[in-house]
């Protein structure tokens, strides 16, 4: 098992930035974070806060020499994962470990066409209720980063990834079938997110309010149906499951595509109620509360361009 030493972060978000200063806490030296000289020269003037402690982190640019990562976490937006993938090439080595932290179910696919599935985890952050606005970041739940191998021939990655997150304390679950655990986050945010956008509700409106996480379900359950098509075996009662961790978090908490409606940027709704549109062809599976959040999320995307 090799010791993890060197880190580097692509994407300094809500996600980012905070497991960012988690591993700095421990280990500032070990961390760095790639990013393009216009946004190192912007983070260099305002500084990046969490949780009310700055931050100094070293940026490093894509065309940097600074050496390969033996850790490289990719925590953008789905709309921004093309141009990551080609921002990390200069840092990825033949040993490099690569955990995506990205929402839906096809980021690793994009990854691993350029730099090949073995050096790629399958990850998801999962009960984190981080909040950016401008250069601070809030968070009062870290949640926990899952991971894992679809096969035996990731174990030692594995292993050095466990122990690098306990020896920074990051909160982690390496399930057996992480696969399916993808799918499980995938169908929380389909439910969760699209529904807190559309009702411009925080995490206290899904504690609360029935009607509101009736809506969720309905729009989860579309993604269960498609699932058992697809070989998957998500049930019922992992919708509950789901709403439980929601329920955990912070009531002034928001959802990643409420943040991004309220600040005018473009959502992963293609890859959340666009993509469960394709697989409900696809299996022959109809979806029509997802084809009326889609429409209803492209065109709050349309009304704040």
């Amino acid at each position: 098992m090799k010791r993890i030493s060197k880190v580097y972060i692509s994407g300094l978000g809500a996600v980012g930035g905070s497991y960012g200063s988690r591993i700095f806490d421990t280990f500032p030296e070990s961390l760095s974070v790639i990013a393009d000289k216009e946004r190192i020269a912007r983070y260099a003037k305002t500084g990046i806060k969490v949780n009310g402690r700055n931050y100094s982190f070293n940026y490093i640019s894509p065309d940097d020499d600074a050496g390969k990562a033996d850790l490289l976490i990719i925590a953008v937006k789905q709309h921004q994962l093309e141009q990551s993938i080609i921002e990390i090439e200069n840092f990825v080595g033949e040993d490099t470990i690569i955990l995506s932290l990205l929402n839906g179910i096809v980021s690793e696919e994009m990854i691993s066409e350029k730099y090949g599935m073995e050096k790629i985890l399958h990850s998801f952050a999962v009960g984190i209720d981080a909040v950016r606005d401008g250069a601070e970041i809030r968070f009062s739940s870290i949640g926990k980063i899952v991971f894992g191998t679809k096969d035996e021939s990731g174990e030692t990655k594995v292993n050095s990834v466990k122990d690098f997150f306990d020896r920074t304390e990051i909160p982690y679950n390496v399930p057996d079938d992480i696969i399916r655990e993808l799918w499980w986050k995938f169908m929380m945010n389909v439910g969760i997110n699209q529904i807190s956008a559309v009702l411009k509700a925080n995490y206290g409106v899904f504690q609360n309010i029935n009607e509101a996480r009736e809506l969720m379900e309905m729009a989860s359950f579309e993604v269960v149906a498609i699932a058992e098509k697809a070989g998957i075996s998500l049930k019922m009662e992992d919708i509950a499951k789901y709403i439980a961790v929601a329920d955990t978090l912070s009531s002034e908490g928001k959802t990643s595509m409420l943040q991004d409606i309220e600040k005018g940027r473009k959502t992963e709704v293609d890859i959340f109620s666009g993509t469960v549109i394709e697989m409900g062809k696809k299996y022959g599976i109809d979806t029509p509360v997802n084809s009326i959040l889609f429409r209803m999320i492209k065109t709050l995307e349309k009304m704040n361009s």
